[in-house]
Parts: structure tokens; sequence; C-alpha cells
């Protein structure tokens, strides 16, 4: 099944969840022969234009990789400049998450975030706390690795203190023990990478499971709506299965992801 323009959508074929990878600010800024943090200032932009467009089609989950802790390793004066542009970000489009019913989410290993950063961050948290309309989580000083043993570390507490048995461990243990779980945040529907690379990199490695993957060679601060549109559209023509044949999806049948 084909659709020509996300106004042809109905509303059960828009995914609810989009994640995406956001990658390509150094290469675009390399092209114009700028610095990094030019392509990371102008990636800026290309994430307000996605939560505007997201928010106008009605998509109730998006989450963005911003900063994984291998970032961590990139020259200082980068990192620092990085947490400038999220700090005036979150800063700046307070008023307008907060009026559209926005709700700000961090997910990661945030004590590593700097102080002042932190404070900005949960300040607009705070005030955004009541959006119903769409979540926001940004993932910062994130590892999909780091949070999967984060989750086995507090469920081998949990053994270790009599409040479990090893016999409870399985899937819905690790599941709520994650991040996601912790802000109520569904598995993504669609992932998005930007710049042509076919990795993941160490995004949300449990919950994507059975997420659609969409790979555009466009570079993240070129990123625009069409972008956007031209990957839901790509995921609302697919065939979601989760393990079962197209028939039995034909027929109605159901099951639970797993």
């Amino acid at each position: 099944m084909t659709f020509d323009s996300i106004q042809d959508l109905p509303p059960e074929r828009l995914p609810r969840h989009i994640a995406v990878i956001m990658d390509g600010n150094g290469r675009w800024a390399k092209q114009r022969r700028k610095n990094r943090l030019f392509g990371h200032s102008n990636g800026i932009d290309a994430v307000r234009r996605t939560v505007r467009e997201s928010h106008k089609i009605g998509i109730r989950c998006l989450t963005l990789y911003a900063f994984s802790t291998e970032n961590w390793k990139r020259p200082a004066t980068e990192v620092a400049g990085l947490w400038r542009l999220l700090k005036s970000y979150v800063q700046k489009e307070l008023p307008e998450l907060r009026d559209n019913g926005v709700r700000l989410n961090v997910i990661g290993d945030v004590e590593r975030i700097p102080g002042h950063v932190r404070e900005a961050i949960d300040f607009t948290i705070r005030e955004t706390a009541r959006g119903e309309k769409m979540l926001l989580t940004i993932c910062l000083s994130y590892s999909g690795r780091d949070e999967i043993v984060r989750a086995c570390r507090q469920i081998a507490q949990e053994v270790a203190d009599g409040r479990m048995t090893p016999g409870q461990v399985d899937e819905a243990a690790i599941t709520g023990r994650l991040y996601t779980a912790r802000h109520e945040i569904p598995d993504p529907d669609l992932m998005i990478r930007t710049s042509g690379e076919f990795r993941i990199s160490n995004f949300l490695l449990w919950q994507l499971a059975y997420s659609e993957i969409h790979v555009t060679p466009t570079l993240w601060p070129d990123f625009g709506p069409e972008d956007l549109h031209k990957a839901i559209l790509d995921y609302a023509g697919r065939e979601r299965r989760f393990g079962m044949t197209g028939d039995q999806i034909q027929s109605g049948q159901t099951k639970s992801r797993g």
C-alpha cells in the first residue's frame, strides 16, 4: 500500500513514536568550510523544524539522539559548545513547547551533564510537565548498552535482596527497568537516521527490536518537513508482521510485541 502525501494517511497509519539519529552536522559544516560547531548550530534549527512538524502531524512521541556517551571523547571545545547550544535551545523553546502541549523529557547518564545545563533542562521539564499533545525526549550522555547494563544490575540487586527470583527475570522485567519505561515511552515504531549511514550507533538497542528503519542521505542540518514526510510515508507503506505471516496480518490476527 502506498500513499502520496501525509494528508492521505489515515490516523492509524501514523507512527506513534518516531526516534531519530541526527547525523551529519560535522560533514555539513565541512562542506561549507566551517567549524563543527557551525554545523551543530544549524542542526538546532533542524531540531526545531522537526519538533514543530511532528507536532503538527500528530506524532505522539519524538525521541532525538543528541549526545552519546561516546561523544564525550570529542574535543573539549566542541563538547562545551554542544552543551551551550542545548542550554540555549531548551531556554528559547520553552514558551513554544509549553503553549503547544509538548512535554520535554531527557534520558541518559544525566549526572555527567554540566550543572548549569541540567538546571536549564530541569526547569523546562518542570514547566512542560502538563503537556499532553506530544512527548519530546532528548537522549543525552546516552548509551543503549549502558541502559541495558543498568537494568541488569538493578535486577541482580533485587535478586540478591530476595525481592525477585531468577525465574522472574524475563523480557518484561528488563523492559520495565530501562530509562524509557520510567518515563512511559513506548518502543519506536519508526527510526530515522540521517546522513546515509546504515548503523544504529548504540541507540535504543532493546527498544528498536521491531522498529521500522528509514535511512536518508540528507545531512541533519538540511533535514526538513519534506524529509520527515518521506520517512513517514515510507513507514506507512510497509507491512509490519512482528513475526507473523502476511496472511495472518491481513486476516486480522494480533500478537503482543516481544
